[in-house]
């Protein structure tokens, strides 16, 4: 009975904690729940992400993983939070693409290189300029064409001043020579709302948290930020192929570690979000939100962390793109 008794529990996922400590995937971290800072609200791309390899990632790591959301400032109020947690481990941070873009949009108090520690590029995929379907557009030129007579007058919405959907979004208003009105959401389920409602005509989002909107056709997707087209998005060209030559500007999503963090827990930490991150059930569900697994080497998210800070950066700072903007 006690031999039964233990295997059903570890069947179940009781006695996983201790089982995996014994082997060592979760030692040396702290013996209380980790935190794992999200710096957007709940209903976001980020959240979803975080909170679906959340639950396999406690059970590979053997401790507790409480997901904390802390929206505002376009991911900065939490990552600000962040930077200033402990460094023992117990703290980590899920973080996407506005995070680099906030360096050169806003007075940080931190650069994020210094503050993090990188721990693992996750997921990469298409941001996706989409038109609710009571509206005239069919595609990016339809845009561009009804822009120009009328410049400022068409609203695009977007999750936040100076992220990448905003910044990609005025690159290619610089390359083509025409002027949208941008409207800033707080975060990721406000700005749904109101472009299925139809109360903004255009949104700039990643596929994630539009994807069944775009199955069920209340919102038109004319184009994609990848190279080329993307099957997250059948059918949907990218910008670079409707004309906007080399144009490529994917969203992403990574986590990262307070800077000083042990290197071993840095290690250990990538190790088993990569061994999730590849689960294949895991990895269809984060999937099928509309992106693409990553899972890299601390070396390689850095790497590509400081790309885009760099990229990101001079497209922000040639256009005056402001906070407030």
């Amino acid at each position: 009975m006690r031999r039964r008794s233990l295997f059903s529990m570890t069947a179940a996922g009781l006695a996983l904690p201790g089982v995996l400590r014994a082997q060592g995937l979760g030692a040396g971290f702290p013996d209380r729940p980790l935190r794992l800072i999200v710096p957007w609200q709940a209903g976001g791309s980020t959240d979803t992400i975080a909170r679906l390899f959340q639950p396999r990632l406690a059970e590979v790591l053997g401790r507790a993983i409480m997901i904390e959301n802390r929206g505002g400032a376009s991911g900065a109020t939490g990552a600000t939070e962040a930077s200033r947690a402990p460094n023992d481990g117990s703290v980590w941070t899920f973080i996407y693409d506005p995070q680099v873009t906030n360096e050169a949009l806003r007075q940080m108090p931190f650069r994020t290189l210094e503050a993090f520690s990188p721990v693992c590029h996750v997921a990469s995929g298409p941001l996706a300029l989409v038109a609710h379907h009571s509206t005239p557009y069919r595609s990016i030129h339809d845009v561009i064409e009804a822009a120009k007579r009328a410049p400022d007058t068409i609203n695009f919405a977007t999750v936040g001043v100076g992220g990448l959907a905003h910044v990609s979004t005025t690159l290619l208003q610089q390359m083509a020579g025409f002027r949208l009105l941008h409207v800033s959401y707080r975060g990721g389920e406000p700005a749904v709302r109101d472009a299925t409602g139809g109360y903004v005509p255009l949104f700039m989002t990643n596929v994630v948290i539009v994807k069944q909107h775009i199955r069920a056709g209340v919102l038109r997707p004319l184009g994609v930020t990848t190279r080329g087209e993307s099957r997250h998005v059948p059918g949907a060209q990218s910008f670079a192929q409707q004309g906007f030559a080399n144009f490529e500007a994917p969203t992403w999503w990574a986590m990262l570690a307070r800077s000083g963090t042990p290197a071993a827990l840095v290690r250990q930490m990538n190790e088993a979000l990569v061994e999730v991150l590849n689960e294949p059930a895991v990895k269809s569900r984060i999937e099928e939100q509309g992106c693409d697994i990553v899972a890299s080497t601390p070396e390689q998210c850095g790497q590509f962390i400081a790309g885009e800070i760099e990229k990101w950066g001079q497209v922000i700072r040639a256009n005056g793109i402001r906070a407030d903007s």
